[in-house]
């Protein structure tokens, strides 16, 4: 029975139950009086912040520097920098300086968390982890706070308040903000956007990849697959997303036809940055074209690299897609991708997340738009958003119901673990098959 009870404690389950416990933990806390500036919040306000938070989406339901006291707001930044960072690693990391050594448990869950090839590695990449989000934070934190400071006319302290609260924000790809228009008031000021645009693009390449560049950025034919992957598509994604939506909005009069041509371009590129899921915005959501918010769909839906802060398929399960469609119309017995081929195993695994992220987005699609008054455009790019925890919005999730709004919740939960993390977490039992079955195949198309 103990045998049985410890095989079904899997690194998986110890991580979504970890993430639970920090929900609930932050739920608490801000229910309590302390954490808004007026009337205290309901619990699925409370709820919903909490696990946008958590999930590092930025999805919000109330003004964040209106109805959340400092209190609430350092309780929101926590949540984003635990999040970000991940249960489990910010947990096995400070039993690390504390205890000085790791059991193998603790190490098979920072494993699973951090996507580590080795056992051996963990205390390194965790380390190593550390030192990189901080440092960001760090660095992105000091430009923010000057500028605010200089420019702003912010008074010292706020401005350094602002600075480390949006640099934890856009490192971690959160995309709250302490603005009530996000950055739509500094949509031309490259000495705020730029420095964001960076935290949140270093965020969204995931640790492996940062890691690896800071070891071997002198050897790029070193490099492994998972970092050439990243780097490509997240260079093709940043180009091609940057010039589509400024072709798009670049004479919409609500978004960027009133900026000046240096304004609109810098806008463009920012609001091609936030799709790789965080939820600042520069120009007004809402107003967006349809054609927009289309491309904008797609984007979020791929997201950024594995084992970061961002959310989404991932670039690296699209490429993997990509390439089997490739592979089968060329007729190729194998699927090669960037000079490496990929093992059969990998396959299967892309196609699950990819049908199970599709079945989750349709379905909760379909249900919020049951329970709404609104349409399929801005219903679909509520979901998207909030299954890849990107964080921008329409405008309508502060007005969907309470039913919808919990949807969401599960939605950002689902979509910060992963559908293959959570399955493996949920399932009752793990046993290999020890048969197969007789081949047969059937007509496909």
């Amino acid at each position: 029975m103990a045998r049985r009870r410890g095989a079904l404690l899997t690194p998986g389950r110890v991580i979504a139950l970890a993430f639970g416990g920090a929900l609930a933990v932050g739920t608490a806390l801000l229910s309590l009086p302390v954490a808004t500036q007026e009337r205290s919040a309901t619990l699925l306000e409370a709820l919903f912040t909490a696990t946008s938070a958590l999930c590092v989406t930025g999805h919000i339901v109330v003004d964040t520097p209106n109805f959340w006291s400092p209190f609430g707001q350092v309780v929101i930044m926590v949540l984003i920098q635990v999040g970000g960072f991940g249960v489990m690693s910010l947990a096995t990391l400070l039993g690390l300086l504390v205890a000085r050594r790791l059991g193998l448990r603790t190490r098979l869950t920072a494993v699973s968390e951090t996507h580590t090839v080795a056992v051996g590695d963990v205390r390194r990449v965790l380390t190593g982890v550390a030192i990189i989000a901080l440092a960001t934070e760090a660095v992105v934190a000091v430009l923010l706070a000057g500028r605010f400071w200089l420019a702003y006319d912010e008074p010292f302290a706020r401005a350094v308040w602002l600075g480390v609260f949006h640099s934890v924000s856009s490192f971690n790809n959160a995309g709250f903000a302490l603005f009530s228009d996000s950055l739509i008031s500094f949509a031309t000021d490259p000495f705020i956007c730029l420095p964001i645009c960076a935290a949140i693009i270093i965020g969204g390449l995931g640790f492996p990849v940062i890691m690896e560049l800071w070891r071997r950025y002198r050897f790029p034919r070193k490099w492994t697959l998972n970092t050439v992957t990243v780097l490509v598509g997240s260079v093709v994604l940043l180009v091609v997303g940057s010039v589509v939506l400024t072709a798009l909005e670049w004479s919409n009069p609500a978004t960027l036809g009133p900026l000046d041509p240096a304004g609109r371009l810098l806008a463009g590129f920012t609001m091609s940055v936030m799709p790789r899921t965080a939820g600042f915005n520069s120009i007004d959501v809402s107003q967006m074209l349809p054609e927009s918010w289309f491309v904008t769909d797609i984007l979020m839906f791929i997201g950024g690299g594995p084992a970061g802060t961002a959310g989404g398929l991932k670039i690296t399960t699209f490429a993997v897609l990509l390439f089997i469609v490739l592979a089968e119309l060329r007729g190729d017995t194998a699927v090669n991708m960037f000079g490496k081929r990929l093992p059969r195993s990998t396959h299967r695994e892309a196609l699950t997340v990819a049908l199970l992220s599709v079945a989750l987005v349709v379905g909760s699609t379909l249900a919020i738009m049951l329970l709404s008054p609104y349409g399929f455009e801005r219903v679909f790019f509520e979901v998207v958003s909030a299954f890849a925890t990107v964080g921008l919005s329409t405008g309508i999730t502060a007005d969907l119901p309470p039913l919808a709004q919990l949807i969401l919740i599960a939605l950002m939960f689902i979509g910060r673990l992963g559908p293959v993390l959570l399955g493996a977490a949920l399932a009752l039992t793990r046993e290999k098959r020890m048969y197969e079955l007789p081949k047969e195949r059937p007509i496909i198309g």
